[in-house]
């Protein structure tokens, strides 16, 4: 069978925070700052005051979809997938709302990037999992910026080659290597050649 690429999309293939952050202080008077690498800790009213989480993830939902034409794409993103992809399959794994799955394939697709797209809530290594199950790569490799979703990888799917990648200069800096991942490259040719040795090496070990 031929190998599998699961790559995430925001932060990895598309710029999403300094769109995000834009697009809070025009609409919402609300500063972003992720130099602290808190996503939590990083929105802050003009009176200085913390956004509760909830009302976080409600300005989320207001960003996604309506305001995603705003992203744009990582240098060196669409060419390495397009590479990957003479050898292997590629699926998106997004952690955007089943509403988002259409809006986020036309997006993609804008910047030539038509693959298979699955959104998810939570943890990623339940679809990751359930993915090597149905496709049954001779080799896989999961691409992320989130530390949470490479530990969760690692408990549910071990098999499967860890890479961390921060694309958004800005925040990059700020985030740690993700300590469940195999290796840690912001950058996409460098990242490709890594992905190709790993596909061509078999399964991690666990």
């Amino acid at each position: 069978m031929k190998p599998l690429v699961i790559c995430d999309c925001d932060e990895v293939l598309l710029h999403m925070v300094r769109h995000f952050g834009v697009w809070l202080r025009e609409r919402h008077d609300i500063s972003f700052d992720m130099s602290g690498g808190d996503f939590a800790r990083a929105l802050k009213r003009a009176d200085g005051s913390l956004v509760e989480r909830e009302a976080m993830w409600g300005l989320l939902d207001g960003f996604f979809p309506d305001e995603m034409e705003r992203q744009t794409l990582v240098p060196g993103a669409a060419e390495a997938l397009a590479a990957l992809a003479e050898q292997a399959e590629i699926v998106i794994l997004t952690n955007l709302g089943d509403h988002c799955r259409d809006a986020r394939i036309a997006q993609l697709a804008r910047f030539g990037i038509e693959h298979r797209v699955e959104t998810n809530q939570g943890g990623k290594g339940d679809p990751v999992a359930r993915l090597i199950a149905e496709l049954r790569p001779s080799a896989a490799v999961f691409v992320d910026d989130l530390a949470v979703h490479h530990e969760s990888v690692a408990k549910h799917a071990p098999q499967v080659h860890r890479l961390h990648l921060v694309s958004e200069p800005e925040l990059a800096p700020h985030i740690p290597p993700a300590p469940h991942a195999h290796a840690r490259i912001d950058d996409w040719q460098a990242a490709r050649l890594w992905i190709e040795e790993r596909l061509a090496s078999g399964p991690a070990q666990a």
